[in-house]
């Protein structure tokens, strides 16, 4: 069944029209208080979609969320979500904002491109983005919208999530006891793939500098082959995949797939290791973890929705452009050490500052996409 949340300021006629064709509306976690008095002006609306893995993935969704959240307190924009449960539910709902003549609907990523490109093309007035995904995309069916142009009312939103997770792979190599790193993923799809792809070119890189033989278990650059759970959802999965690297002698995981790497950092504590989140500090969000997190890799969605919901409102929003978030601008990082800092390594810390450095200036240009792009989005190099 489809959840619809409403956020910021309440939207009488919205929330009416909502109701009488879904669900009764849950409020959301960080809608302010019923006595909380409106600051801004609501004209302006954004309409937010979520895929299968729902608006409390504490990951790739939540961290969207957050951005049209902060556009809701800082720009006075009114914002709704419907939760997707099923991939069938993707055209209905973005439908169901672009019917209500939302000024912006955003999608959340990768599996919604098709159905987003339809819906974008029968309401050519309306500004539509998609994190996480741009046009054209040549997957798509030959003929279908988006498939072989852009879309003049679609800005897509991407991410040179390989920089950050370069910086990861080399993290990691250089913390390593047992020689071995792991990564799964929930699916083989571009956006989870290129995860991999950063982090074993950091770990190579790692490897060149040391004399080291580090190796990465779980997912290969060469092959394009890797471990994944084909669900964003399943902890159960979640939890096999990472105990089947840890069987293999890895004793740092990586989990890219919202929920389904949490029970990854149980299996790290019972076997010696430590863990990688993904997309959002997982620190803030996964408390019994934080003993065996050694970082996260950030891909900051929150700034790219805020910033595309800016566009749109100051009439600076780019159809057919793409948002791409880089370690220059902000738009990927690694977190802060947190509870591990003491046990980094003054010099791995500092080689790790460098790189980072090196990549913002251009000096180091290829993180593992330039030389593997079948494995990453489209569009970014």
């Amino acid at each position: 069944m489809r959840k619809i949340v409403l956020a910021g300021v309440s939207l009488l006629i919205a929330m009416a029209l909502l109701v009488a064709c879904a669900a009764p509306a849950t409020p959301s976690p960080t809608q302010p208080p019923a006595d909380e008095p409106a600051e801004t002006s609501t004209a302006f609306r954004v309409g937010y979609v979520t895929d299968t893995g729902g608006i409390d993935d504490k990951s790739f969704n939540t961290n969207q969320w957050e951005g049209i959240q902060r556009a809701v307190s800082e720009l006075g924009v009114g914002a709704q979500f419907i939760q997707s449960d099923e991939a069938t539910q993707y055209e209905p709902n973005l439908t169901e904002f672009a019917s209500q003549g939302y000024d912006l609907i955003i999608a959340s990523g990768f599996w919604l491109g098709g159905d987003l490109a339809k819906v974008a093309t029968q309401y050519p007035d309306l500004k539509f983005s998609i994190v996480d995904y741009a046009y054209p995309d040549p997957s798509l069916p030959e003929g279908s919208p988006g498939q072989a142009e852009c879309i003049p009312n679609v800005m897509g939103q991407i991410f040179k999530t390989d920089q950050a997770a370069f910086l990861a792979g080399y993290l990691a190599a250089g913390m390593t006891e047992t020689g071995k790193l792991g990564y799964f993923g929930g699916a083989k799809i571009p956006t989870v793939t290129i995860f991999g792809v950063g982090f074993q070119a950091g770990m190579e890189y790692y490897n060149e500098v040391h004399g080291t033989d580090v190796q990465l278990v779980g997912w290969d650059n060469e092959t394009g082959e890797g471990v994944f759970t084909g669900d964003f959802s399943d902890l159960t999965k979640g939890k096999e995949a990472a105990e089947s690297l840890f069987d293999e002698g890895v004793d740092i995981f990586m989990g890219v797939g919202g929920l389904i790497g949490s029970p990854g950092f149980d299996v790290a504590r019972e076997r010696g290791g430590l863990g990688i989140w993904v997309d959002t500090d997982g620190y803030n969000l996964l408390e019994s973890a934080r003993d065996v997190m050694l970082t996260s890799v950030l891909k900051r969605m929150d700034n790219s929705c805020f910033s595309v919901v800016q566009a749109a409102m100051e009439d600076d929003f780019e159809g057919c452009g793409v948002y791409i978030g880089d370690l220059k601008n902000g738009g990927v990082d690694i977190a802060p050490y947190h509870d591990l800092d003491s046990a980094i390594p003054d010099e791995l810390r500092a080689e790790i500052e460098d790189l980072r450095q090196k990549i913002i200036s251009g000096e180091i240009t290829d993180t593992g996409c330039i030389s593997y792009p079948e494995n990453c989005p489209s569009g970014l190099y």
